[in-house]
Order: structure tokens, then C-alpha cells, then sequence
């Protein structure tokens, strides 16, 4: 016993304070796991927002009058782009720990020398990085049917990543919370999507009472649309400071939420 204890020792951390090469590692296979799959991952969010698009021009009229100052149509498709990144940076960071919850290769993460910080900041920016992808792949498809041109590129950018970002930390929370597909299924369908709907998507807030308009300014998902539809048509329902000021917070707040539960190897570890 003497003699292997001499022999094998605990190795010690070589590559200083932060393992950069593995976060890299990590992210990079991140990103590679939804560029392989792009015709599902980034294809068909642009064509749902594209039926979305089509449909309700249809069925309300694209001249049904102005909204926040400019036609319906320009009002409806930065909310349509913004909803698809926001929904999509959920969804990656959610199926990348679900998946790996239910094959057992969570394991390899686990046993993997990164950090809680280093393995929950990469996938959440992987998951930014797809919503910025579908983002950027949108704005160009609508900008050829519809008149919409970018008129703030630094709150453009701004809310893009903040909005990702937060949905990409409360993907990770949801995906180590959930055990099962249905679990999933409950959050997206009853938390997401809900609160991405009713946060003015498809209709400006200053029709609603004034009760339900004082609700919605607390719904984050509300800034987040709020803030990216600004960029393009220069108005706004809420204050964009304040928003910058709220996604900036909850952003740190969600990771720091994401790294605890990893840490602690919340419904992970046995």
C-alpha cells in the first residue's frame, strides 16, 4: 500500500486559474453539435417565423394601420426574429444537459477538468452563438421580403446577447431540473413560450389596461423583444435603459444560479 501510494499521487491543475483550452474545447463542441444538425436548428426557426410572418399579414392585414409609428408588417418582424432567439437559446442549453442526463454521458462533463464556472459559461455562449447565427440568418431573409433595415447596431447587439445569454442560463437550470422530456416539454410550453407571447411579440402594450401594462414591464421577455425591435424601427413601449439595466442583472443573476447547481451537482450526482 506504501508503494502505490508513492506511485500514484493526485495530479495537480497545470493549466493555471482557467482551463481555456478545455472551455474552448467545450464550447467549440457546443457549437459543432448544433452546426451539424443547421437545417433543424437554424433552417426551421426561420421558416416558423417566416409562417408566422405570412400568417397574421393574411389574417390581420399588413396595412391594418401603424404600430408604435410604422406599418404592422415592420413592426411584427423584428418581435418574430427576436422570439425565435430567445426560444432558441433556451432550447440548446436545455437539450445539452438533458440529453447527456439521459444517455449517461453527463459523466464525461463531470469527470472532464473544467470548473463549474467554465463548463456552464460555454454552453451558455454556444447557446448565444446559435440564437446570434438564427439572428443574423433572419434579419437578412426578411430584410429581401420586407422593408426592415437595422437602425441601432449597438442595442441591437446589446440586447441580442443579453437576451440569449439569460435564456441560455435558464436552459441549464432547466435542463439540470428536469428528468425527463415531459419535464421539458412543461417548462417550454407553460414558462417560455407563454411569457415570450404575451411580452408584446405581435401587439404593442399600450393597447392593454394599464394593470396588464404594468405586468408586462415586469416580464423580462418584454425588454428583450422591446430592446431588439427598437434597433430597427427607433421606438419604443418601455424604457431602454431600464431594460439594459434589468437584462444586465438578471444575466448575472441566472449564471450565477446556473453555477451554484452545477457545483453542488444538483439532480447530477447521486
Amino acid at each position: 500500500m506504501v508503494e502505490i501510494s508513492k506511485k500514484y499521487k493526485i495530479g495537480k491543475r497545470r493549466f493555471g486559474l482557467v482551463n481555456w483550452y478545455g472551455t474552448w474545447t467545450l464550447y467549440k463542441k457546443e457549437v459543432l453539435r448544433f452546426l451539424i444538425v443547421w437545417i433543424q436548428t437554424i433552417f426551421s426557426p426561420l421558416i416558423s417565423s417566416l409562417l408566422f410572418l405570412l400568417v397574421l399579414s393574411l389574417a390581420i392585414g399588413a396595412d391594418r394601420g401603424d404600430v408604435l409609428g410604422v406599418p404592422f408588417i415592420t413592426f411584427l418582424a423584428p418581435g418574430l426574429i427576436s422570439m425565435q432567439v430567445i426560444q432558441q437559446s433556451f432550447s440548446h442549453s436545455s437539450s445539452s444537459f438533458m440529453i447527456k442526463k439521459i444517455d449517461g454521458t453527463i459523466v464525461d462533463l463531470l469527470f472532464a477538468p473544467l470548473s463549474a464556472g467554465e463548463v456552464t459559461i460555454s454552453v451558455s455562449l454556444a447557446a448565444v452563438t446559435r440564437s446570434v447565427v438564427i439572428g443574423i440568418v433572419s434579419i437578412i431573409v426578411f430584410h429581401l421580403i420586407i422593408d426592415i433595415e437595422i437602425k441601432n447596431y449597438l442595442t441591437l447587439i446589446a440586447f441580442t446577447l443579453l437576451s440569449s445569454f439569460i435564456l441560455g442560463n435558464i436552459g441549464i437550470i432547466a435542463g439540470l431540473w428536469a428528468e425527463k422530456f415531459d419535464h421539458m416539454a412543461t417548462v417550454t410550453n407553460f414558462v417560455i413560450v407563454p411569457l415570450s407571447f404575451l411580452s408584446g411579440t405581435f401587439y404593442s402594450i399600450e393597447r392593454l389596461p394599464d394593470f396588464l401594462q404594468a405586468v408586462s414591464k415586469v416580464n423580462p421577455f418584454f425588454y428583450m423583444i422591446d430592446g431588439f425591435r427598437y434597433s430597427f424601427i427607433g421606438t419604443s413601449d418601455g424604457s431602454i435603459s431600464v431594460g439594459l439595466v434589468y437584462l444586465t442583472a438578471l444575466s448575472f443573476v441566472s449564471w450565477l444560479v446556473c453555477y451554484l447547481l452545477y457545483k453542488k451537482g444538483y439532480k447530477i450526482k447521486s
